[in-house]
């Protein structure tokens, strides 16, 4: 069985290091900002992935939503908080949301077995 975090993981560090090594400036400040932005300040680590959770599962970005849920499984947060936060998104964002709120069901279950397997 193929473990889809780690391919969601190498897949995106591949694609990263290839748009970095384009050295385009407008690129690099919008990663680094996207970076800064997830940093602790007057809002936690934790609140903000949810937050970005959230905003990803209502524009229906599934990279986005496995790279919250990670992040939100490495800040640690309980999978009862990331289905607050996750059914907060499906009312705002409505039912078109709900295949990626299946996604995102089997993509935590992947986190935590990949974390337990570590």
């Amino acid at each position: 069985m193929s473990n889809q975090v780690e391919e969601f993981n190498e897949y995106r560090a591949r694609m990263n290091d290839a748009i970095m090594d384009d050295n385009n400036k407008i690129i690099k400040r919008i990663f680094n900002l996207d970076t800064n932005a997830f940093a602790p300040g007057a809002l936690d680590k934790k609140t903000k992935e949810l937050l970005g959770l959230v905003a990803s599962t209502v524009l229906r970005c599934d990279d986005c939503v496995r790279y919250h849920l990670e992040a939100s499984h490495k800040a640690g947060l309980s999978k009862e908080e990331v289905v607050e936060a996750l059914s907060i998104a499906t009312l705002v964002g409505g039912t078109i949301v709900i295949p990626h709120l299946r996604r995102a069901y089997e993509y935590w279950d992947a986190v935590e077995k990949t974390a337990a397997n570590q």
